[in-house]
């Protein structure tokens, strides 16, 4: 009992405020205090490490400043400037006379072959998927001396996109916010989530260039396959108004470029690009557009360059073939060694062993005629380009007609070859724009932001005699052909004659002491005006190849059924 008494004595003074020790009185409060703030920090702890895993921050940031979710697979980053674009070296020149144009005028509404297009313009929204992913491909030298490359992207407005999902959504802005410009086309109606033209027969090359802003499927720093030559932004040209122009056919419409879209249809199947550098263009602008859905992987040798998509078992082909023809530079009667001599009469044997894995050929050629060469038929000496000895002897053949022969040859070729069954585009010869002379006596695309406006177009005439050969040669091809379908001409000439915005210019490498500007006698600094930026008008061409391709294929199976 007097213990108890004690004890409940020292009770009662702990809790009396007027005796109580401070020092006592305060040591449960700070206890107290100290189990909170415990309790706290672990509820924050638990609610952070929910938040993590539910939303990663590593993706979070990426995306932010990348617009690429790292959650997904991503071999290499892709950083400012294009550090993974790969320069295969300098093209050598061509001489190809060109005749000026004017300049274009301020263009704010469609610029038509026919005039103004006043039809409502309809294409698809169709963006690829953001899932990059980026494999290293290591520079190859080739064999080719070509020219300054450049390439084209595709535009779209933002108000057309289908917003149905929010990845497409999200990419349309950020394309849009890069474009740094504003249409001053009619919103697109809201049935442009359309992947293919209404009319399966319409002329898909006659039609009108209209600006819209949303801009391309792809940016320079988003393409690592991108030749640096054709990298026109990396290099510091100044205006981007020239990517954001897209072709409308006149009595349809041509679908944006849909990678997932080509993968699909392209399953298990090879396309292949055959020619001289133009062709390179335009498999790098295919690579570019198809690496936004997916990443491939290079797989290329000596003889080839070779992307291979695994997803859909898709192989991507580059082969790099001057004339498309047979040559040599054996000596052939009175052409010496060192010549380089065409047969013209058969096809280039060194993809030609090759075709039988392809599905899809895309040819391209033209330019290389107006370079030094011999021209036999028959092994006979026939004509030359900048060669001809022998003066009392009469030319059969000039460098104009030995082109319109060399495309029926390896058509026919092709048409012909008894384990080839796929399909073969000939795409028709690119215009260049070198204004007011050739690449090497003053010719220009300087300063060139907006296509040719109906009426400004000046005649190229050395262009529309290759055009119209090239053209002749097809047709021939064509007579001999047994299954006619399997040829098909993909015609772009006239209406990228429009297009003189959309070349590299002045702009063809990283160098910061390069000349951009006409010099105080007038001369112009050295250009491309050949090559086609990228992104830029060159991706419009694989908008067209989808198109022909999906045309073919549907017309196939419904000859099936």
């Amino acid at each position: 009992m007097k213990r108890a008494s004690l004890m409940w004595k020292a009770m009662a003074l702990a809790s009396s405020p007027k005796e109580s020790n401070p020092t006592m009185a305060a040591f449960p409060r700070s206890l107290s205090s100290m189990a909170a703030s415990i309790g706290g920090l672990a509820v924050f702890l638990v609610i952070a490490s929910l938040l993590l895993v539910s939303y990663p921050i590593g993706s979070t940031v990426s995306g932010y400043f990348y617009g690429i979710d790292s959650s997904g697979e991503v071999d290499l980053p892709i950083f400012e400037g294009n550090q993974s674009s790969i320069d295969r070296g300098h093209d050598s020149d061509v001489d190809v006379v060109d005749k000026d144009s004017s300049s274009g005028s301020d263009l704010k509404v469609l610029i038509s072959l026919g005039g103004v297009n006043n039809n409502s313009v309809n294409v698809s929204d169709s963006q690829p998927g953001s899932d990059l992913q980026e494999s290293t491909t290591g520079a190859r030298k080739e064999e080719e001396a070509s020219f300054k490359d450049g390439s084209v992207a595709l535009s779209f407005k933002e108000n057309d996109v289908d917003k149905g999902s929010e990845e497409s959504s999200s990419d349309a802005a950020s394309a849009d916010s890069k474009s740094g410009a504003k249409s001053d086309v009619s919103a697109v109606p809201s049935n442009a989530s359309k992947t293919s033209s209404d009319d399966p027969g319409c002329d898909l090359y006659h039609g009108s260039w209209f600006y819209d802003s949303l801009g391309p499927l792809y940016t320079n720093n988003t393409c690592p396959v991108l030749t640096q030559m054709q990298n026109c932004q990396g290099n510091g040209r100044p205006d981007k108004e020239y990517e954001n122009w897209r072709w409308k056919p006149s009595q349809c419409n041509l679908p944006r470029f849909d990678a997932k879209k080509f993968l699909e249809l392209m399953r298990g199947k090879t396309i292949a690009f055959i020619g001289d550098s133009v062709a390179r263009n335009q498999m790098e602008s295919m690579l570019c557009l198809l690496w936004q859905a997916k990443a491939p992987r290079n797989q290329g040798n000596k003889k080839m360059q070779r992307y291979f998509f695994r997803s859909t078992s898709t192989m991507v082909v580059r082969i790099w073939s001057s004339w498309l023809v047979h040559q040599t530079s054996e000596p052939i009667d009175f052409a010496p060694e060192g010549v380089v001599k065409l047969h013209l009469d058969a096809p280039d044997e060194h993809f030609m062993e090759f075709i039988p894995s392809f599905d899809v050929i895309v040819l391209s050629s033209g330019h290389w005629f107006a370079k030094q060469s011999v021209y036999v038929l028959n092994n006979e000496i026939v004509g030359g380009q900048l060669w001809w000895p022998d003066k009392s002897r009469p030319m059969k053949i000039n460098n104009i007609e030995a082109f319109g022969i060399s495309v029926e040859t390896i058509l026919t070729s092709i048409a012909s070859h008894p384990n080839y069954t796929g399909l073969t585009i000939l795409r028709s010869y690119s215009p260049d724009h070198y204004e007011g002379g050739a690449w090497n006596t003053g010719g220009s695309c300087t300063g060139k932001e907006k296509p040719l406006a109906p009426g400004e177009l000046v005649e190229n005439s050395f262009t529309d005699i290759m055009h119209k050969k090239q053209i002749a040669g097809f047709d021939r091809a064509i007579k001999k052909a047994t299954d006619k379908s399997k040829l098909q001409l993909m015609d772009i000439t006239e209406a990228f004659g429009y297009r003189h915005d959309g070349h590299p210019g002045p702009y063809r490498s990283l160098d910061p002491n390069k000349l951009t500007k006409r010099g105080p006698d007038g001369k112009p600094p050295p250009q491309d005006c050949l090559h086609w930026c990228m992104p830029g008008p060159v991706d419009t061409w694989n908008e067209l190849v989808l198109e022909i391709i999906r045309r073919e294929f549907a017309s196939s199976q419904s000859s099936s059924v």
